[in-house]
């Protein structure tokens, strides 16, 4: 495992926005960065990566099962009391997830450590699946890697099957949406829709603040027709404080991800994991912040972390109690968890987090991020990666 430099090819800032990939640099400053690359060998992605994502995302649905039937559970994670049945009931249904991403620290000597679950609205999916393919592809033609250079990526594949699998008949249509304004969430979510045209079905955008409601409660479209099948770029948590959330649990429409994707996309899921399976090689010791055990951890490097944060916000690195590094945002009245520090590889002062995708329920692929701070953000840059024996 190692990172390598790289010539940027000269013409991919124009490809990427013929491509779609407008949000290539965000607000002055790179975020798709191929000036550098990781290589890996294929026993580390294979034992390192691979195999610890598809162990934890079992870990994970064996932990949906738990909380689904404890209510306790279900308010210590700061779920809406109104909306236990309705996740309750999606769980039991065993309503189709499509995709997350478990973010990693891992650097090629001891086992991946799981820092997150990005298990509701994960992004970072289109330069992963699509762009960073198309970079290895061209980097081979260039001579920049070797010819047989190859990369952890069936994710555009397992979108695909994925997107078949929902439950959506064939030559249906199916509705995407996500929050206007944000040129990130709108590319991740028209790339969807690609996939869902390759996989059969019709797809149909409109920003979720046009989502209406006909006088039977159901969600409607654009055109005032019924919203059957939704993808949603737009987090249960949000959605659940929403004025028509009043109508979620009478409505007909079938969600993507599922309401049960509420209970992983929660960072109180770290120390409920690590109750489950203390000691696992893949885990971090982690307690909610007001436990008697997680005051321990004042003693060492930890990290405080909101149970709803995204994108780093309000993610505060302590040693011995005292900060070291925050990154500001709007979370952490629902309360936090304490989790012990993990540190990040590092070259050059670049700081690099694993994100391995789940979609379709398989481990297919994973993308890196990199950032001169230890906390990774909503900026901090994409480097792709290839694999070589």
């Amino acid at each position: 495992m190692q990172r390598r430099h790289m010539t940027e090819r000269p013409w991919w800032k124009t490809q990427a926005e013929q491509l779609g990939f407008v949000f290539h640099t965000m607000y002055g400053q790179p975020y798709w960065d191929e000036t550098a690359c990781w290589q890996f060998g294929l026993r580390e992605i294979e034992e390192g990566i691979d195999q610890p994502a598809a162990e934890l995302h079992g870990m994970c649905l064996s932990l949906v099962d738990r909380v689904v039937e404890d209510e306790r559970l279900l308010r210590r994670l700061a779920i809406p009391e109104r909306f236990f049945d309705l996740i309750r009931r999606s769980w039991r249904d065993r309503e189709p997830a499509l995709y997350g991403r478990f973010d990693l620290a891992y650097d090629g000597r001891g086992p991946a450590k799981l820092l997150e679950y990005n298990a509701d609205t994960p992004t970072s999916l289109y330069e992963t699946a699509f762009f960073q393919w198309l970079w290895l592809e061209e980097a081979i033609q260039a001579g920049q890697v070797p010819a047989d250079a190859d990369q952890f990526n069936r994710v555009q594949e397992c979108l695909i099957e994925g997107l078949a699998s929902l439950g959506v008949p064939p030559g249906w249509p199916m509705h995407f949406a996500a929050a206007a304004g944000s040129a990130e969430d709108r590319g991740t979510v028209r790339y969807l829709e690609d996939c869902a045209l390759q996989a059969g079905l019709i797809p149909r955008y409109l920003d979720i603040e046009q989502i209406g409601i006909d006088t039977q409660g159901q969600f409607t479209g654009l055109e005032g027709e019924a919203i059957t099948h939704l993808f949603k770029l737009y987090p249960w948590e949000w959605l659940l404080r929403e004025d028509y959330a009043a109508h979620l649990d009478g409505a007909d429409t079938r969600f993507t991800e599922p309401p049960w994707k509420a209970i992983l996309s929660n960072k109180g899921i770290l120390p409920l994991l690590w109750e489950m399976f203390e000691g696992h090689p893949n885990l971090l010791p982690a307690y909610f912040e007001d436990e008697a055990q997680g005051r321990a951890m004042l003693d060492a490097r930890y990290v405080r972390k909101p149970l709803l944060s995204r994108e780093g916000a309000n993610v505060t690195i302590l040693d011995l109690d005292q900060e070291e590094e925050t990154a500001e945002g709007p979370y952490g009245a629902e309360g936090h968890v304490l989790q012990l520090y993990a540190r990040l590889p590092e070259v050059e002062g670049n700081h690099m987090v694993v994100g391995a995708w789940i979609v379709n329920g398989e481990a297919c692929g994973m993308g890196l991020r990199e950032d001169k701070s230890r906390i990774t953000r909503d900026l901090s840059r994409f480097v792709p990666h290839i694999i070589l024996e």
